[in-house]
């Protein structure tokens, strides 16, 4: 018998552009597969699961399931110190519900806290605001004209110069 030869494979390149949280999503998918954490979304949500309070006190470190089970597992929490650990013992309730309400079953089922440092937050960048326009500084002065106080007047002249040079850049002018 005459043996047949299958074509060799080729790799498709594709050399169009891709959004970067497209690539690192593929990237990280693995990692945070293996820690129970599916595309690490909770990672990136944890403010908005938890709130901002909890958030800066806590990270969630991994999700532990029963063998085959993919709910009411363990959520690994890291803490920064005791005394805020007592304090999310006694939130146990609220934060599996917000937890549970952000995956929409029951996916937690209790938590498990982890003391040790965080991670140093990423720094914020400041909003980038345009300088203002001759018109609209004169009309900053005119509305600030009657102000006696200087203290309060630059301190208000600070805030029309950030709200203007926010508005402006919104809406284009």
């Amino acid at each position: 018998m005459a043996e047949t030869k299958s074509p060799p494979t080729t790799v498709r390149r594709s050399y169009k552009m891709t959004a970067l949280g497209a690539t690192v999503n593929k990237l990280t998918r693995q990692t945070y597969g293996q820690r129970g954490l599916a595309d690490g979304a909770v990672i990136h949500n944890w403010p908005t699961i938890i709130g901002d309070m909890l958030a800066g006190a806590c990270q969630p470190e991994k999700i532990a399931y029963n063998k085959g089970e993919r709910g009411r597992g363990t959520l690994y929490l890291r803490v920064a110190n005791s005394g805020l650990a007592t304090e999310i013992q006694h939130l146990e309730p609220l934060v599996l519900e917000r937890v549970n309400s952000y995956f929409g079953y029951q996916a937690v089922a209790r938590l498990k806290l982890i003391h040790g440092p965080l991670p140093e937050p990423a720094p914020k960048a400041e909003p980038v605001l345009r300088p203002l326009s001759n018109q609209q500084t004169d009309a900053l002065a005119k509305e600030l004209c009657n102000v006696s106080d200087p203290d309060l007047k630059a301190a208000l002249e600070s805030l029309g110069q950030s709200v203007l040079g926010r508005r402006s850049k919104i809406d284009g002018k």
